[in-house]
């Protein structure tokens, strides 16, 4: 049986995450450190994709080679929400935005809904079944959690694997989160 290993990298840290906004197609700020651990820590051999956007197009490139642009792991479409900060949203549209927040049916006006969201990320999960080797995805925080729901539904508990000295995050604000840790965190590089 023929293996694939998919690895899912978040892009790098943009403004717009910084100040909670819906993102544009904004650059990644620099990160010279976390760039030279990144191209250490994974080796050749590897499929190397991202998403269309200028900050996962910036990220694979720390990676030292030319990685090939997947429009499956585009960002969600936020529609008209693109750039707008949350703040601002509770403010002008609070009903669409707790809709939105609340049914994953709901998409941002003029966007993409979570459910569709998830049905590209099972589509393109699923083309990947037949491709041996190791692929390498720098996406989008959204894309990246449409990606391990698709994997834990239903049978969660044996989904997961927990390798030795994993690094897992929970944490209860309202609601309990799993919070997956990167290299930027403070102290890691």
């Amino acid at each position: 049986m023929q293996t694939t290993r998919l690895t899912l990298i978040c892009h790098a840290r943009t403004v717009a995450q910084k100040l909670a906004r819906f993102p544009t197609n904004e650059p990644v700020e620099d990160s010279p450190s976390v760039a030279d651990t990144l191209g250490m820590r994974f080796g050749a051999g590897m499929r190397l994709l991202c998403g269309p956007e200028l900050r996962t197009r910036q990220t694979a490139a720390w990676f030292g080679a030319n990685a090939e642009v997947d429009e499956a792991l585009r960002d969600c479409d936020w529609g008209h929400w693109h750039g707008k900060s949350i703040k601002d949203l509770q403010r002008e549209e609070a009903d669409a935005l707790q809709g939105w927040l609340s049914d994953p049916q709901v998409a941002p006006p003029g966007g993409e809904s979570v459910v569709q969201l998830g049905a590209r990320m099972g589509a393109w999960l699923q083309t990947l079944q037949a491709v041996p080797g190791h692929v390498l995805a720098v996406t989008h925080p959204f894309v990246i959690r449409a990606a391990l729901m698709h994997v834990v539904q239903g049978a969660a508990f044996n989904a997961i694997d927990v390798e030795p000295l994993a690094i897992i995050e929970l944490r209860f604000n309202g609601i309990w989160r799993l919070r997956l840790p990167g290299l930027e965190r403070e102290g890691a590089v």
